[in-house]
């Protein structure tokens, strides 16, 4: 981290969470923060669900919720990017605070509630953008929707032409009932039916769909089986936030909503590595990867690529750069010529 990203890190934990994270959206739209450019290497170089990537780094979903900063964190250092969630319509989400950094733990909860600018406004801002490296959209559905299952799909049709990849999200803990959707019957509904739309629009682009890391292991065979029975279902994220809240120290430990961050890393990855081997789409590791060590294991735990979010509250945007730098280093120790050669190789730590 640079000298200058200290000062602007101290800056912004002097703020609120929530406004320090629109003062760093806007510091990205003046050209305020120095960005590290694309990273990549032949060993980093990949290519998942036929989206060919410079690096396996790839930004999640909320950080860029409006998709007002697509331009400049193209160059951070990142090999993709997620933006959204989006809904239909305009959502104001819940009530503030709804944001909180929990600094002793090294996590973060928020319970936003898929608040965002609606598809209109999203959609017009990816169709300005010039996409250097894969850029997605996470599909949401509105809190007061009388059908979700058909937000998804408008979403999708709306907006899917400006993004390389799209992902259903089932699993944020902030939009009550929404996770009943994870359940096997109801999944496999909302999933064929988005795939339906997607093709009967034309649609070329991935689909994910993103879980929740709370699941048991009879619900993470049930995942599995649905993507096993929709073969137009491309991958798989794994994970996002959680309800636990076991061993947390920070005094907004009670907090509710979804956590993130540090206490987040060893449950997802024990997901993501008992859903490796459970089915041969490709999985996308989220949930506190903050070095490229732990970006490392999650890869060996049978991730194809990584995304991270709460890391940078703490690690600062120059984060990314560093991950995808020391991921390489690493490849490159072990004599992995490439990310994919990677992928698996030490799953049973995490069994």
């Amino acid at each position: 981290m640079s000298l200058y990203e200290k000062v602007a890190m101290r800056v912004l934990r002097s703020f609120d969470s929530e406004r320090a994270h629109g003062l760093a959206i806007k510091a990205l739209n003046a050209g305020l923060s120095p960005l590290s450019g694309v990273v990549t290497s032949e060993r980093l170089r990949t290519t998942v669900a036929g989206l060919e990537m410079p690096n396996p780094v790839g930004l999640a979903a909320g950080f860029d919720k409006n998709a007002q900063v697509v331009g400049p964190l193209q160059r951070a250092g990142f090999g993709f990017l997620e933006v959204g969630a989006a809904t239909p319509r305009p959502q104001a989400g819940n009530p503030k605070p709804r944001l909180f950094r929990l600094h002793e733990d090294h996590a973060v909860i928020n319970r936003f509630g898929f608040n965002n600018e609606g598809m209109e406004a999203i959609t017009t801002r990816l169709a300005a953008t010039r996409r250097d490296i894969p850029i997605g959209l996470n599909l949401g559905a509105n809190k007061d929707s009388a059908d979700r299952a058909e937000d998804y799909r408008t979403v999708l049709r709306h907006a899917g032409a400006h993004v390389d990849f799209a992902t259903v999200n089932v699993s944020s803990p902030n939009t009550e009932k929404l996770r009943d959707l994870q359940g096997k019957d109801a999944l496999q509904s909302l999933l064929a039916g988005v795939l339906d739309a997607r093709d009967e629009a034309g649609l070329r682009l991935p689909i994910f769909v993103k879980i929740a890391p709370d699941l048991s292991a009879s619900e993470l065979a049930d995942v599995a089986e649905v993507a096993a029975a929709l073969p137009g279902l491309d991958g798989i994220i794994a994970t996002n936030t959680t309800l636990m809240r076991d061993g947390l120290k920070s005094a907004q430990r009670g907090e509710t909503g979804g956590l993130s961050g540090q206490p987040l890393f060893e449950m997802s990855t024990r997901v993501l590595a008992q859903l490796s081997g459970l089915t041969d789409k490709p999985i996308i590791g989220v949930g506190g990867v903050a070095s490229a060590e732990q970006a490392y294991a999650k890869i060996k735990a049978g991730a194809s690529a990584v995304q991270l979010y709460s890391g940078l509250v703490y690690g600062g945007l120059s984060l990314a750069a560093d991950i995808a730098r020391g991921l390489d280093d690493l490849l490159a120790r072990d004599g992995f010529a490439s990310v994919a050669d990677a992928i698996g190789t030490d799953r049973s730590a995490f069994l």
